[in-house]
């Protein structure tokens, strides 16, 4: 069995309405529509344990390849296949891209920033608020690189657009989701968006995905990052 329950590999079931359960780790009570199919519920919390491992990470990075720097977090024990944690390292690695290739940000404090905002965005999103946190990640690092605020005119708008156009390139390809595909969508579509609004030049690698393997839902060759055997 792939990855899917954290608890017992079993298949996920997402519910019409939400339901009050039990995380199946912690024991915190909360409501929710996903559970697997023997029961077991691990809220947002619990899912992205350990995810504070990402500052040291970024801090002591050089690369201005945010693909890069996310692939670096995907490799570690707190990044499953899927989940809220992809919300979070999204951001974080275009932050530190962005400052390794010249842009003018104290890091520390935006991953900081990045952090608390992230992790607000709850897992299934996508698929529940027509809203991929991935791609709503891109709208994040923009907002925080920008300094928007609700009451700001530029940075307010640009942020909006930058959220859009990592929407609209998930939006393309389509479902079931793909924490990975979708991550990587949204990172390809703001290293364009930040070079042509903010000048500054993050590196954009090649991408071939080596997650499939993982994923019960892979879309295989309407993937853009499939390996093509």
């Amino acid at each position: 069995m792939k990855e899917e329950c954290l608890i017992c590999k079993a298949p996920l079931i997402y519910l019409e309405a939400d339901e009050e359960m039990r995380c199946a780790i912690c024991g915190k009570r909360a409501l929710s529509k996903t559970r697997c199919v023997n029961g077991h519920f691990v809220c947002n919390e619990c899912h992205m344990a350990g995810l504070d491992a990402i500052v040291s990470i970024c801090l002591s990075s050089t690369s201005k390849d945010p693909v890069e720097i996310i692939q670096t977090m995907m490799a570690q024990p707190f990044c499953h296949m899927h989940g809220p944690e992809h919300h979070v390292m999204v951001g974080a690695a275009l932050l530190t891209a962005y400052h390794n290739a010249g842009g003018e940000i104290d890091l520390e404090k935006a991953l900081s920033e990045m952090m608390k905002r992230g992790k607000s965005v709850p897992g299934g999103a996508c698929g529940f608020w027509g809203a991929c946190g991935a791609g709503v990640s891109t709208g994040m690092f923009v907002s925080i690189i920008s300094a928007s605020t609700p009451l700001t005119a530029e940075p307010f708008a640009l942020s909006h657009q930058m959220t859009a156009k990592s929407l609209s390139a998930i939006g393309e390809i389509g479902g079931p989701r793909c924490c990975k595909r979708d991550s990587f969508l949204s990172i390809q579509c703001a290293v364009d968006f930040v070079s042509e609004h903010f000048g500054v030049q993050m590196e954009k690698s090649e991408i071939t995905c080596a997650y499939s393997a993982q994923n019960n839902q892979c879309i295989g060759s309407r993937c853009p990052f499939h390996e093509i055997s």
